[in-house]
């Protein structure tokens, strides 16, 4: 089955779906909507998501009003809980304070850390035993006190690199780095530039943004700020601009309103084998520059290690409706013996399934009784093997199977159809690969009628 490879396509599926399939499941964006959580930082303890986030007050506001900062969880990225909160006289404040900026959290050897913005000139750490605090201050005072460096010390981003070095990013237009120490609380060097071949952002050419952030991945660091980024095969840089991974085609219609750039204040994270971007948004009525939401879409990474362009739509991660167009391959949950490449047709597949492969979709809303499931497929293989649909996990309960065969190699893709035994409703699909040791199949997208 030849793909759409129209630029439009993503879009156009986006309004189809909104416009004429009806009611969606629960609303994955905005987040926790209309309540003012923003500058969405999530980090990975365990088996939650933890969220470091700012809290804008006033949905009237004139201008920023923000009292305390917020730090929530999820277990599945689409139900959260707040688990608590930092007031400004808990910090080296010791007082209330209208300005608590954006926000990051980091752990080393049992602590949680939470570095915040005291307001636009300086930033601050606390210590907690648990990523919900409580929390303390333990050098009362900045850690970056304003003017330390020529930029404004605001907006602190943490990468844990895989050597176990940790560093603090942060600034507005010019963007300084330093290697903290092990205590997390002092910095092991003076802060560098981080030097750019080419400034743009969603001010236009000559100007980034604030919220800088940092995250590595095969070898290769991404400095971004708002929604463009750039890359470096060193922390320190230089860094190869490359673009923006928002785009107006990747935008839900309902999301566009405005600069659909601005103050995104993303954050990339990795999870059950998923990357992740979390940003600010305030298209939705009721919000704007001072009462925003935060959003989360799915991350892919093309071969030569370039983002592509995100998908901002209403239904967002960990979730998925059967009434959608289709359910692409690489929006997984979780994977077992798998990896996400492009497709010779444009897009990702998944590719390396084999024995012991399994994909997880968890959340699929509005399945009809006894569905029946379409699989775009393809193998160079000519022994084949079997797909397993199995209810939750891979010894979960036998929804139904099917049968692949050679499709006339690796790129060439066909569809394969089996008839699930499943209530209505809501079902977590779990694919399960059975066949050779060896790459026996590749997937494009998926759906259920």
């Amino acid at each position: 089955m030849k793909r759409i490879n129209h630029p439009a396509y993503p879009a156009l599926c986006l309004f189809f779906f909104c416009a004429f399939m009806g009611p969606a499941l629960r609303a994955g964006n905005p987040l926790v909507e209309n309540i003012g959580l923003t500058d969405p930082h999530v980090v990975i303890y365990g088996d939650r998501a933890y969220m470091y986030a700012t809290h804008d007050f006033s949905p009237d506001g004139k201008k920023f009003c923000m009292k305390d900062w917020w730090v929530w969880s999820s277990a599945d990225l689409v139900n959260w809980r707040q688990e608590g909160s930092l007031r400004p006289e808990e910090t080296f404040l010791k007082r209330p304070f209208n300005d608590c900026w954006a926000t990051f959290g980091a752990s080393r050897k049992g602590k949680y850390y939470w570095y915040f913005s005291a307001g636009p000139t300086q930033i601050g750490v606390v210590v907690g035993d648990s990523p919900g605090g409580p929390w303390k201050d333990p050098l009362g005072k900045p850690l970056l006190a304003k003017g330390f460096t020529p930029t404004m010390q605001r907006d602190p981003d943490i990468l844990m690199d895989a050597d176990g070095q940790a560093y603090i990013v942060f600034g507005v237009w010019k963007y300084y780095i330093a290697r903290l120490n092990d205590d997390m609380v002092s910095l092991a060097e003076t802060p560098r530039l981080l030097v750019l071949d080419k400034e743009f952002g969603p001010y236009g050419a000559g100007k980034t943004d604030d919220k800088p952030s940092l995250h590595q991945r095969n070898g290769i660091y991404y400095l971004s700020w708002s929604s463009f980024y750039a890359m470096s095969t060193n922390v320190y840089g230089p860094y190869t601009f490359k673009g923006s991974v928002i785009t107006t085609n990747g935008v839900a219609p309902e999301f566009r309103e405005g600069n659909i750039f601005h103050d995104r204040h993303g954050n990339f994270f990795t999870w059950h084998h998923q990357w992740y971007y979390a940003c600010n948004d305030k298209s939705q009525p009721g919000r704007g520059e001072h009462f925003r939401d935060s959003c989360i879409s799915y991350v892919h990474y093309r071969d030569n290690g370039e983002i592509a362009p995100i998908r901002l739509d209403r239904i967002g991660v960990g979730q998925y409706d059967a009434r959608q167009p289709r359910i692409e391959g690489e929006d997984y949950f979780d994977a077992t013996g798998a990896e996400q490449r492009d497709s010779p047709a444009g897009g990702f597949e998944v590719r390396g399934l084999a024995e012991g492969s399994a994909l997880y979709y968890p959340n699929i809303t509005n399945v009809p009784v006894n569905a029946r499931m379409t699989l775009l497929v393809a193998s160079a293989d000519g022994a084949g093997g079997e797909i397993e649909i199995r209810e939750r996990d891979a010894k979960g309960m036998l929804l139904g199977k099917c049968r692949t065969t050679a499709t006339g190699g690796w790129d060439h893709f066909k569809p394969v159809k089996c008839k699930l035994k499943n209530p209505a409703g809501k079902i977590d699909v779990c694919l399960v690969f059975k066949g050779s040791a060896k790459e026996f199949c590749r997937l494009d997208w998926f759906f259920i009628k």
